[in-house]
């Protein structure tokens, strides 16, 4: 008979805690774990389009402008000036475009998808991502190299716009306006120009079945993914105003740009005009023709009218990716002693060294990390069991842990 007293039950549903799987103690009253299920979910449905960063909120006077977004930019990514402002206005121009679709205007704006080439390590996605802390609208990040054919092993192609319906929580209106990054583009590149006898399903395949999508076009998309959940039902998302740029390091394009040049013929006149050619940086020169040569089929291209390029990084520009970002490589690893308790600290010259090291392994920015990871790996694994307060990194030591890592042997392998 006590325990019959003691049986408390949901102020909601009514139901005992014998019944429900957890049962929640307010100040005048309980709530079952599936009630809190329910009032989350009328909760999120509620709030979904009041705030959030939908695009349906947006407005001419809170539109981040193509200054404030370079801006915002330059604290985390190193120089690109160029490839910054196109994206700062392309973005911009996306959002206006949003903002005219609800007028009624004679003058349709269309949209400009983006093609941004550079060489690994130079920024292509971290630009993505760090902008995309910025957007108002749905925004994801995909890769290119998972995709093939339609009934081939690997991604279907609508699972580009699976991953913008996820991330904008099923609101298949907001994410018919939001922002895809497609990576590594280069990797479904045309293998060849002669003809075979075999498809090339993650090659020209991949590209003929994204001109749908970035052209505009009503695509059933599987909320789940692909074909591993044969019986879902299709959700019907209109792509005319989801902006797509796409990055991709083209590795052996500046072969192509030199060839378009000419800057290996003969004669005095080709000799005048490669005195004015940067062989340093041939990617400057790039155009829609080199990506032809490269195997990006003409219709992709034509889709893509904006394209940009990444500059590769000079030394300077190497040291201050290590020091100065807001999420600056050093700065992480002093944030990782620092949750120890270890203040850590770098000799001047070090950076030089590891700069060097970066310049000689051709790994760009993303070989900083590699390089800061393998001399700091003994400190890491040996300190927070020492109990030290206080570690300097200096030039001999960098240099006496390189010699012990793998990475050492990256250069003599080449």
């Amino acid at each position: 008979m006590a325990k019959q007293q003691q049986r408390q039950y949901c102020s909601f549903c009514g139901r005992p805690d014998t019944e429900v799987g957890m049962l929640i103690a307010g100040i005048n009253g309980y709530i079952c774990n599936e009630c809190a299920e329910q009032a989350h979910e009328i909760a999120r449905e509620g709030m979904r389009g009041k705030k959030g960063g939908k695009a349906d909120d947006l407005n001419m006077s809170e539109l981040p402008k193509p200054q404030d977004i370079k801006t915002f930019l330059d604290q985390y990514v190193i120089g690109q000036d160029d490839a910054k402002r196109y994206l700062s206005v392309s973005v911009y121009n996306h959002y206006k475009r949003l903002l005219q679709q609800d007028k009624a205007d004679d003058v349709e704006i269309e949209k400009s998808n983006i093609i941004i080439v550079g060489s690994t390590g130079t920024g292509k996605t971290l630009l993505a991502r760090t902008i995309a802390k910025l957007l108002k609208v749905p925004f994801t990040i995909v890769d290119a190299t998972v995709l093939t054919e339609a009934g081939y092993v690997g991604e279907d192609i609508e699972s580009i716009l699976t991953r913008l319906l996820q991330v904008a929580d099923y609101d298949v209106k907001a994410a018919e306006r939001g922002i895809v990054f497609i990576d590594e583009i280069d990797k479904i590149a045309r293998k060849g120009d002669n003809p075979s006898i075999t498809r090339d399903v993650s090659g020209e395949g991949v590209q003929q079945g994204l001109l749908k999508l970035l052209e505009g076009s009503v695509v059933n998309v599987p909320p789940q993914g692909g074909r591993k959940h044969p019986d879902q039902k299709m959700i019907p998302v209109d792509t005319k105003n989801i902006l797509f740029i796409c990055g991709g390091a083209f590795d052996g394009i500046e072969r192509k740009i030199a060839q378009r040049l000419n800057t290996h013929v003969v004669g005095y006149g080709s000799v005048q005009n490669t005195l004015r050619i940067d062989k340093e940086n041939m990617m400057q020169y790039i155009s829609p023709q080199d990506l032809k040569s490269f195997g990006l089929i003409p219709e992709i291209i034509g889709r893509m009218p904006v394209l940009t390029y990444l500059n590769p990084l000079s030394r300077e520009a190497l040291q201050s990716i290590l020091t100065e970002p807001k999420n600056a490589i050093v700065k992480q690893y002093m944030k990782l002693f620092e949750m120890d308790g270890v203040e850590l600290t770098f000799a001047p010259e070090v950076y030089e060294y590891i700069v060097d090291k970066a310049i000689e392994f051709k790994l760009g920015a993303r070989g900083l990390r590699s390089i800061v990871e393998g001399i700091m790996m003994d400190a890491m694994f040996d300190i927070p069991t020492r109990g030290d307060k206080k570690f300097e990194v200096t030039l001999d030591y960098a240099r006496s842990q390189m010699e012990k890592s793998n990475l050492s042997r990256l250069q003599a392998g080449e």
